[in-house]
Order: C-alpha cells, then structure tokens, then sequence
C-alpha cells in the first residue's frame, strides 16, 4: 500500500500512539541508518559509525560529504538529529533537506551557514514549488549546536508545512493554492544531508570563507527514522490522497496550537534576521 517508513521498526501501536500525543510535531522514531539511507560519498567523508546509530559527515580539500534516503516520500513527519561543525565553521554549509528533484522540483531546506567563532550559528530555511524558490528565511539559533544533537524536522500535510527545531515551529508555509500560489503535494521527495564549501556566500556574504588549515570539518547525524507515505512503485495517488490511518490528516495537525504560536513569534521578534518577505 506504500504506507511504510518508520512504522515497520515499531512493534506495539500502543506505544506508537503514546509517543504521537506526546511529540506531535515530528512523530519519526531513530532507526539504523541503513534501514532508511545511504551513503552517496566514500566512507572516508559519509562514515556509518555504531552499527548506523551515527553518521559523520567530512569536509576536507579532497571532497564534500554526503548521503541520501533509499525512498520517496509524500507527506508525513520527516526530521534528523544534528550536531554541526563545532570551531570556526565559517565557510562551511551543513544541509538537510527534502527534494524531488527535476527542473520544476519541490524542496525543503534547512541550512546551516557556519560561523567564525563566537558568533551566532545562522539556520537558512527555503521552500521550492513548482521549481520556483527564492524564500529564503534565516534565523540565528538560540543555543550552540555544536554541543549536543538537536532536532531539525517538519511536518508536512496537505494543509501546512511546518519547520521545527526541537519542540519551537520557526516557519509556516500554509497551502495557498485557492489564490494562485503553488504548494508542495504532487511530487514526492528524497530525504538528503550534505556538507560542502559554501565560502563564496555563506558566512557574511562570502566575507569569511573555509580556514582549510582547520579541517577536516565534521558534522554529526544521528535518529534515521521517517514516519510518512512512502511513494512505491509510482502509487503517488495514493499516498497524496492521503491515507486513511494516517495520523497528520488528523483536524488537529492542519494548525499550531496556541503555544506554538506563542513561540513562533518569539522566534520572529527576537532570532529571526533575514525574511525574503520583508526584502525590498
């Protein structure tokens, strides 16, 4: 039926549902890594440490790091845990995100632009319809994401597309389609990290670019678990319909609570640098 994921590695619904009233925004449970991925880099950049339970991604002068999901998916709750480059990372690009691929691809990014020391870690989001992107947010992170791994996540219906970092939504992309903007529900998507050499543009506008003599640059990724419709031979329709016991059809994922609301704004008052909204 295509309904597969994560829900496979679970054994008990019990516990299944349990763990969705408790973590409603990214309902995706930490699997092997090679359940759910693999590697599109050589082991010396994209290394699988722990049986899976960990994956490193290298940057050095040699090569970017990289690794992608072995599924499509359409809808659901998609995220990772990540630890990023610790140090002076300026210069450096950590990305996680969703693509279809194809010129009039659909894509979800989150973006991390590395800094020089001491400063604020910058998450870049960006959301692609139809091939047309140019959304970029960017949001300055509230704690060091170099200490511990942090969830990044979204949660995607056909109403609303949320971003999360930990429990705080920092972005909505809400379904817009009744006035002519195009909204992501027709391709499905890959499930993508990589780590690569954005010094022409990431840290400053290109200001500070990669210290090479500090490398190799490492970032850390650990929870390889995806709780949506998995797209299998070619059964869009299905899962863009929207399968029945498929919990994020449920009323009360189509919206934030007022909490999240709450912590939404916060976000936008006081992180929230750079909105392509706002640029004039």
């Amino acid at each position: 039926m295509g309904f597969t994921g994560i829900r496979r590695a679970v054994l008990l619904a019990s516990v299944v549902a349990a763990f969705l009233a408790v973590v409603a925004h990214a309902a995706y449970f930490p699997v092997g890594f090679n359940e759910n991925y693999a590697s599109t880099t050589n082991a010396e950049h994209t290394q699988v440490l722990n049986g899976g339970e960990v994956v490193n991604l290298v940057l050095d002068q040699s090569s970017a790091a990289a690794f992608g999901s072995k599924g499509l998916y359409l809808f659901g709750a998609i995220g990772m845990n990540i630890k990023l480059v610790p140090g002076n990372s300026a210069g450096t690009v950590t990305a996680y995100y969703l693509s279809s691929g194809g010129t009039h691809h659909d894509e979800l990014d989150f973006e991390f632009l590395g800094n020089v020391s001491g400063q604020p870690y910058t998450l870049q989001t960006n959301v692609f319809a139809q091939g047309v992107g140019g959304r970029e947010q960017r949001v300055n992170l509230w704690f060091d994401p170099t200490e511990n791994y942090h969830s990044y996540s979204v949660r995607w219906t056909r109403e609303i597309i949320i971003f999360f970092v930990d429990d705080t939504p920092i972005r909505v992309f809400r379904n817009n389609e009744d006035l002519g903007v195009p909204f992501l529900n027709a391709q499905p998507v890959g499930i993508y990290a990589s780590l690569w050499d954005g010094s022409a543009w990431a840290t400053q506008g290109g200001r500070y670019p990669i210290n090479w003599a500090a490398a190799p640059f490492v970032a850390s990724f650990q929870g390889f678990g995806v709780d949506g419709c998995e797209v299998a031979g070619g059964n869009i329709a299905y899962c863009a319909a929207g399968p029945a016991n498929a919990w994020w059809n449920a009323g009360q994922y189509q919206y934030l609570t007022q909490q999240q609301i709450a912590a939404l704004k916060n976000v936008q008052s006081n992180y929230l640098v750079y909105d392509y909204c706002t640029d004039r």
